[in-house]
């Protein structure tokens, strides 16, 4: 099992948002901790895996793409070879190329089949092809969307467990605890594609609390509107 961390990411960002998007929620219409806790793993178990699933179906469909118009490249660079041949010497000489030195790098590029189908997906179709695996994507992605997802449903659990409904003083402590998971999960996205940490630390945790607070703005008017 080899682990995808932008997948990971991903998925982490996601389960933490949708996750407390529904505790806010559920707070803002004042229902008891065990409905938090019945639409919270509910969600985070059937979004994490309908996720997990449409990572893996898309990852699928493009690596199955991009092997359909390789072997597409293959038949014509056999069949069509001075027209492809041609091709090269158009995308080289647009690059600036020019004379003895366009027709020697045609030359080079043209004489080993990979090397030459790999110019065409690259420089004609603008496909690089993917190594990662499908379904190492797809559990990165349900793992992170759990695992991280996870966290604003813990304070409720454990006053749960310890027979208190203190709704409230649950809901700062999972305020809190996202929005360090946020902070967190942005600083790691930063590090990975390497910009400033801090500033994607800021911009993650923006966005996760910007949904919660529209979660518990229409969870509150709701609660007005039936109450």
């Amino acid at each position: 099992m080899k682990w995808h961390f932008d997948d990971f990411i991903y998925g982490s960002i996601d389960g933490a948002v949708t996750t407390f998007a529904i505790v806010a929620g559920v707070m803002g219409a004042s229902l008891p901790a065990g409905i938090i806790l019945i639409l919270g793993f509910a969600n985070l178990f059937a979004d994490g895996f309908s996720m997990a699933v449409s990572n893996y179906q898309a990852s699928k469909a493009r690596n199955e793409f991009v092997q359909m118009k390789r072997r597409q490249e293959e038949w014509e660079i056999e069949n069509l070879r001075e027209d492809e041949k041609e091709e090269i010497r158009e995308i080289y000489r647009d690059k600036g190329f020019k004379d003895e030195l366009l027709e020697e790098v045609v030359r080079i590029i043209t004489s080993r089949k990979k090397v030459w189908v790999d110019t065409m997906m690259k420089e004609e179709l603008g496909l690089i092809e993917d190594s990662k695996n499908p379904v190492h994507s797809s559990i990165s992605t349900f793992v992170g969307f759990n695992l991280i997802g996870i966290i604003p449903l813990i304070p409720f659990m454990i006053f749960v467990l310890i027979g208190t409904e203190l709704n409230s003083e649950a809901f700062l402590y999972s305020v809190i605890s996202v929005m360090s998971a946020f902070f967190i999960v942005g600083m790691i996205k930063g590090k990975i594609v390497k910009k400033c940490l801090l500033n994607s630390g800021v911009n993650t945790l923006i966005v996760g609390g910007g949904a919660a607070i529209v979660a518990y703005v229409v969870g509150y008017g709701l609660h007005l509107l039936i109450g």
